[in-house]
């Protein structure tokens, strides 16, 4: 017969240890810090042993907790994915997306419908947004993530990197005023969405950037002016309804250029972005039938792009 501590001190204690925090082990496990807390004191005298170490107003994981955690953490993550099999056996659940909202507009979606010929039996929920959504607990299939490919406890599939460049709809090149150059861009409105494009943690792209990379910086150009968005699919939409010039990525808005909504301004002024689009599912949930079956027509999708 198996003697086993409580099962909550076992989920308290893994998640302090992933977070090295109280706090946000407490957020993950909707819980307080105190209960969170007396949960590890719980497993620590079941134990007979100390499992954090305290210093600089930081707590650090003993030797003995070092030696546990990988081990109770895959046995977490093998008890979880247990019970997915199961549930998967009496539930046809939907396939659900995350992924950021311009992505999703403009690249996305246009091709779900393929998608959903090939596999009319899977239903697909799809949340566009910009938030991190909590891949291995909470109910959500896959995501679409910019970054450098590396996420804790998450398989990633390397979609396409990108090119940030300049673009208009071809009505604003048949104007009053020529544009040729990065110098006209003067003479028209900018249009900016929020955060822009991060090519590393600290690091993003605005116009203000764009115009020291070409050298036009200073110019008598003010590269703050213009429309301001929240989020860059407003700004796709305002740049195709000739409301000014954006910055965008060359990948997302591929089908807009290739059907002439968009045409792209002046040649090499591209920048390359250090992130990419990636592909990303819990290593618990890489198993179900829905997932498998969307990564690779998912893969096969991008093949298309390379």
């Amino acid at each position: 017969m198996r003697r086993l501590p409580p099962l909550n001190s076992i989920r308290a204690f893994e998640a302090t240890a992933r977070h090295l925090s109280f706090s946000k082990a407490a957020d993950e496990l909707n819980v307080t810090p105190g209960a969170v807390s007396q949960q590890v004191k719980v497993l620590e005298s079941y134990l007979n042993l100390k499992l954090f170490k305290r210093k600089n107003r930081m707590i650090l994981l003993t030797d003995e907790a070092q030696i546990c955690l990988p081990i109770l953490s895959e046995g977490l993550d093998k008890l979880a994915q247990s019970f997915d099999m199961v549930r998967e056996q009496n539930n046809d659940k939907p396939l659900t997306i995350t992924a950021p909202p311009a992505l999703t507009s403009y690249w996305l979606l246009p091709r779900l419908s393929g998608f959903q010929k090939q596999f009319p039996d899977i239903d697909v929920r799809l949340d566009a947004s910009n938030d991190i959504a909590d891949l291995v607990n909470d109910d959500i299939d896959v995501g679409i993530r910019f970054g450098t490919g590396e996420y804790s406890r998450l398989e990633a599939d390397y979609l396409f990197s990108q090119n940030v460049i300049p673009v208009c709809s071809p009505t604003l090149l048949e104007g009053e005023h020529k544009l040729q150059t990065p110098e006209d861009l003067r003479n028209f409105t900018l249009l900016h969405a929020q955060g822009d494009f991060f090519v590393s943690d600290n690091t993003h792209i605005d116009w203000d950037m764009w115009f020291a990379s070409v050298g036009v910086a200073g110019k008598d150009i003010d590269a703050c002016h213009g429309l301001h968005f929240s989020q860059h699919n407003f700004l796709v939409d305002a740049a195709i309804r000739g409301q000014g010039i954006a910055l965008v990525g060359d990948v997302i808005v591929s089908d807009e250029l290739a059907s002439g909504k968009l045409v792209k301004l002046f040649n090499d002024t591209d920048i390359p972005l250090n992130f990419s689009f990636f592909l990303v599912y819990s290593n618990t949930k890489a198993h179900l039938p829905r997932i498998k079956i969307f990564r690779q027509w998912l893969l096969d999708e991008v093949k298309k792009i390379r």
